[in-house]
């Protein structure tokens, strides 16, 4: 039987690894182990896929989508429901760190595609996730290299795979963004089919090899006929790309850091376990699994609890993971998604190649205000699945004196970790009511509305906002 700890680790680990989860499923893994439980979330494929046929009844437009949010209601929906949750966290910090937008490439299910793309390489090697994505309709387009010929460079491409993707900024000259442009010349995309009248059609790549440039380069010290293959080959073996790796798996998955413009200023919030990531892509040839399996069983990540921000997508879709009410297709989806958008995080249009700022700056006033209404007004609803869940477990224990009523229900949404401030307010507050029972039918209804008004002011807590 495992221990309030074991327990509380756990749940560190889902909501970091995936997107929390109810309190059964915590504990149900907490008793196969956290050893156990970090390698099925390592290994996705073992686990059973969506069934993308029970969203396209509900959505039948969405292959063809004309604007983003059915395409992004898949996704959250797929957030929400996976059973391969790593898999789709995996696809959301991608996704944040290739940021590519449907502003500019305004293909919703070609974005779509792409975030499909994560999935299937997203756990494997750096490598060969780079050639994908340089490969990858969506991001030619939306960085330029459609645009990018013999004898007439475009160096968005180039210069962005350095600087955002994989060295950081002062790791290379502009004469090497230059040849890297010279590299990728020819990789663009077939002639698109025109949207009218039936809609989106899937982009697909296509190198031109009468387009390349074959002449020879020098790059980051290497000189020869390069091609695209190449410059990533050689980025990979850089001292800089595991480094700037590391660090966004430490700033997505352990704790907040300085944003990604100042990491050329500011040193890494722990070095050490910077470095033990670096070693980690260093002996695996860059694999990804290594490294986040050295992540997460390590103590820096383990102690590491309620240290960042949850973004737009988090805070949502482990609330709704929570509450149980979209555990199949329903109305109200697109409308979901939509709450990410208005809490400052549009999925599949990030705001530009830098993409979102995250952790502190994830909250501003009016952003907190949606937040906070958001989660409360979910957790707060006693009529929704996943809460009366969490109302059984509580009456199942009986009569309970105000401080185990605070316990069990801050217990049942994380295990929550809260301030001391925080915690007497919801002390006070059960205070008011007294004991809570369960004996008669009054006592029942009544204990139960108490508990939905403690779940919504736990929800509404500053401490409710980090993972």
């Amino acid at each position: 039987m495992p221990g309030q700890d074991d327990i509380a680790l756990m749940g560190h680990l889902i909501r970091r690894a995936g997107f929390g989860a109810p309190q059964e499923e915590i504990e149900t893994r907490s008793a196969k182990g956290y050893d156990a439980t970090v390698e099925e979330l390592l290994h996705p494929e073992e686990q059973p896929a969506m069934d993308e046929n029970v969203f396209y009844r509900y959505y039948p437009g969405y292959e063809g989508a004309l604007g983003p949010p059915i395409n992004q209601a898949d996704w959250v929906y797929r957030m929400i429901n996976t059973k391969r949750p790593l898999e789709e966290k995996m696809a959301l910090f991608w996704h944040q760190l290739f940021a590519t937008g449907n502003s500019k490439v305004d293909n919703p299910p070609e974005l779509t595609r792409q975030i499909k793309m994560f999935r299937e390489y997203g756990l494997g090697s750096f490598k060969e996730l780079l050639v994908e994505l340089a490969k990858n309709p969506a991001m030619i387009y939306w960085l330029d290299n459609n645009g990018n010929h013999d004898g007439a460079i475009n160096e968005n491409w180039g210069r962005e795979l350095m600087e955002l993707f994989s060295l950081g900024v002062g790791n290379y000259s502009e004469d090497d963004i230059k040849e890297a442009s010279r590299a990728f010349t020819g990789w663009t995309i077939e002639p698109k089919i025109p949207r009218n009248p039936l809609g989106r059609f899937y982009w697909n790549f296509e190198y031109k090899p009468e387009d390349h440039d074959d002449g020879e380069k020098t790059f980051l010290g290497h000189t020869g006929n390069l091609n695209g293959e190449d410059i990533i080959e050689i980025l990979a073996d850089q001292e800089a790309t595991p480094r700037f790796l590391a660090r966004h798996l430490y700033n997505f998955f352990v704790a907040d850091e300085a944003q990604v413009p100042a990491w050329n200023i500011t040193p890494p919030r722990d070095p050490e376990a910077i470095e033990a990531l670096v070693k980690a892509y260093n002996e695996s040839d860059g694999d990804i699994r290594t490294m986040l399996r050295v992540l997460f069983k390590s103590d820096f990540f383990k102690s590491a609890r309620f240290e960042h921000v949850k973004s737009p997508a988090e805070l949502v879709v482990s609330t709704v993971r929570m509450a149980g009410n979209y555990n199949a297709p329903r109305p109200g989806l697109t409308a979901l998604a939509m709450e990410c958008n208005w809490q400052g995080q549009e999925l599949l249009n990030p705001p530009s190649v830098e993409s979102w700022h995250t952790g502190s700056e994830w909250i501003d006033g009016g952003a907190l205000v949606r937040r906070v209404n958001f989660a409360a007004g979910l957790l707060g609803d006693t009529s929704l699945p996943g809460v009366r869940s969490v109302v059984g477990r509580i009456e199942s224990k009986g009569s309970l004196a105000p401080a185990d009523f605070v316990s069990v229900c801050l217990d049942a949404l994380g295990p929550l970790e809260v301030s001391e401030s925080t915690h007497g307010e919801l002390l006070a507050q059960a205070q008011e009511g007294g004991n809570l029972s369960w004996g008669t039918e009054d006592e029942r209804s009544t204990s139960e509305k108490r508990v939905g008004i403690m779940l919504a002011l736990i929800a509404a807590s500053r401490d409710y906002q980090f993972a």
